[in-house]
Order: C-alpha cells, then structure tokens, then sequence
C-alpha cells in the first residue's frame, strides 16, 4: 500500500512539484519560528533573579558639572535615604536592569578566560534588588581593604570559570576575590539566556556611575517621584534628572524579543495558508479527475473509508517528500553548532514543525478525501 502511494505520487511528481516547495518552505519557516519560540520559552522558565516590583531607576547626568560629582552623587543618595518612602538605595552602573546598556568583560581564572556581564554596584545592590545569595555573602564596603577587591559572579560564571571547585576565596583576574554566588541574573529580562554575571564594589570615589536605584513603598506614586526630581534639581543645578520604572523598562524589553515573533508567526501563518489552499485545490482536482478511478474501485468492493484513507494517505506521501527535503537542512544545524543552541533546542523545534506540517495536510485532506468516499460507482461509471 505506501509503495503504491508512493509510486502515484511520483507518477505525477511534475504536477506536485510547487506544492512540495511551498510544503518545504512553510516545513523551514516554521522549524526557524519553533526554534525562536522553544528557545524564548526554555529562557521564560529559569527564574530572574532578582525582584523588579517598586524599584525605580534614577539617571542622574551632571551635563557639564565636572565639580565634586562624586560627593554630590553621595550626598543625593544619603537624601533619598531619609525618605519614608523608600525602603533600600542602591547605586550601581548605568547598565541597570532591562536598560539598553551593556557592559562586557572578560575575566580570567587559570588560564580560562570568560566574557561576562560585568555590573559595578554598592554594598546596598543586593537588599534594593531582593538578590539571594546561595553561597558565601554579598560584598560590604569593609570588604574593599586589602589587596583584592571584592567580587560576587552569579552561578553561570562560576560554572564557566571554576567548574566544580568551590568559587570562594578564588583570585579572579589578579585583582578581585570572590566573596559570594549567586544564581541567576538576567538583567535584560525573562527571554534573555542567562549568561555569566560579575559584580563588583564600587569604589568610593566613583564618579561615573551615575545611577541610583530606589526601592519605594507598594502604593508609591507619581506624586513623590515629582517630589524626587525637584529636590534633586535644587540640590544639584544644571543636572538632568530621569526616574524610569523597572517594571516599564521590562515591558519594553518583552517587546524587543516578542515583536520579532510575532511577525514571523504572522508569515509562517501566511504561508501555510497558502499551502492549506494549494492542497485543497490539488485534492479537489484529483478526485474530478479521478471519478472513474473511484467508481472502479468502489464497484470491485472498496470501501468508503478505503478510499477515503487511500487520498489522505497520498497527501502524507507528499508531505513527507517535502519534509525530507527539508530536515537535510534542518538537521544541519545541531550537527553545525549553529547560533550556540542546544542540540535538544532544534530537534525540539523539528518534531513541532513535522506535527503541524502533518496536522495541517490531514486536516485539508479531510474534507475532500470524505467527498471521494461518497462517490457512488453506478453514478461514476455512468458518466465515463
């Protein structure tokens, strides 16, 4: 029986050579959309890391003030501090959570070399951010006499740079020890890949880092954010000040990752509407042509459902020419290491897009492949 399909279908291979393009295409693009999706929804479940809820982020830009910036970023912080509002102030780098900024480093361990993330915070980072941490302890400003700083990695960085040894204690780059590990920080969202992370303590003098996060009171408004910014501009002039909330910030980023889905979503989803109606129109087709064929068929003792399997059976056939073609190429790319996924990630996404592809073909072969079944032989001999 399948050689018998597969014999029709290659009889008649120049007839059906456009839809097992159009099948092929559609089997890529959605092995590329399945891929995006299984790698955003395997990211979406590891968990954040830290707690963005009623935090906000302060961009303090002191324009063309090069004056003692440093104390006078201090002096901003110690005010924030006396606020009944606010629970916990922390200053750290301008690449705060779900910012645009990046800040990249590599750091070194006994000849391992890993580019990480890099983060330079207070000792308050941890408590404003609601950070665990799973072994050892975030760094304390006393921590900062002697010859190393203090640094704290998250547990990717520790994988990476130290495997299964324990990471406390350990000299990084010649100048940092690591006092503490935490687990993940994917400070750029949910849908980021959580990547190595290194934090260390922010000198006193630090006149650069020029962002203070706030972490307010449930059912803070906007109201004391206008409050903030005035006394702000009236301690510091000519300073530019901007409060941007976390939970807006991540907002934004999900829609830098969702948007591009979506618009693939809405291509693939185009496409396969356009094969759905190509192998609608080629099963109709057939079964006009085929009348005679059928009612033959049907008058030697064929069944209904015989006939009925017999066409969608040879849709599947096509399908699976198509989908043949296809997994040469989709199986390149966990051979290839392609973008430095998982090889699970693509297979995952094939097996997704073989279902759909197999589901939607049965599904516009159901219909006609049910007309065929109805076909009376007395009727469609007669009109022979």
């Amino acid at each position: 029986m399948i050689s018998h399909l597969f014999r029709l279908i290659w009889n008649k291979k120049k007839a059906h050579t456009l839809l097992i393009v159009e099948i092929w295409a559609s089997f890529m693009v959605l092995f590329g959309l399945a891929t995006l999706i299984v790698v955003n929804v395997g990211n979406y479940r590891e968990p954040l890391g830290f707690a963005y809820e009623n935090v906000w982020a302060i961009d303090l830009n002191n324009n063309q003030d090069t004056t003692e910036v440093a104390n006078k970023l201090g002096r901003i912080v110690q005010q924030l501090k006396t606020y009944p509002e606010v629970e916990s102030v922390s200053r750290m780098s301008s690449n705060f959570p779900f910012s645009a900024n990046q800040m990249n480093d590599g750091v070194e361990y006994n000849k391992r070399n890993v580019v990480s993330d890099r983060y330079v915070t207070d000792e308050n980072f941890a408590q404003t951010l609601g950070i665990s941490v799973t072994d050892g302890k975030w760094y304390r400003n006393a921590d900062s006499v002697g010859k190393y700083r203090p640094m704290v990695i998250n547990e990717k960085a520790k994988e990476e740079l130290f495997g299964n040894e324990n990471a406390l204690g350990k000299i990084v780059s010649d100048k940092f020890r690591v006092v503490g590990v935490m687990d993940n920080f994917k400070a750029k969202g949910e849908f980021m890949t959580n990547k190595p992370a290194v934090f260390e303590l922010m000198e006193a003098k630090n006149s650069w880092s020029n962002i203070v996060l706030i972490k307010v009171k449930p059912g803070t408004d906007a109201v004391f954010e206008a409050n903030v910014v005035k006394n702000i501009a009236t301690m510091v002039k000519g300073w530019s000040v901007e409060v941007n909330y976390l939970t807006d910030s991540r907002k934004n980023q999900h829609n830098l990752v969702l948007v591009p889905v979506i618009i693939a979503a809405i291509v693939s989803g185009f496409l396969l509407i356009n094969v759905a109606l190509g192998l609608f129109g080629v099963l109709n087709l057939s079964i006009a042509k085929r009348r005679g064929e059928i009612g033959l068929r049907r008058a030697i003792g064929a069944t209904g459902s015989g006939i009925s399997t017999q066409f969608i059976g040879e849709i599947w056939v096509l399908a699976t020419f198509a989908m043949l073609i296809g997994l040469l190429f989709a199986v390149q790319f966990p051979l290839l290491n392609v973008f430095d996924l998982a090889s699970g990630t693509y297979m995952t996404a094939i097996g997704i897009a073989v279902l759909i592809i197999y589901g939607i073909v049965t599904l516009c072969a159901l219909f006609p492949s049910r007309q065929a079944a109805l076909i009376q032989p007395a009727t469609a001999l007669h009109e022979e």
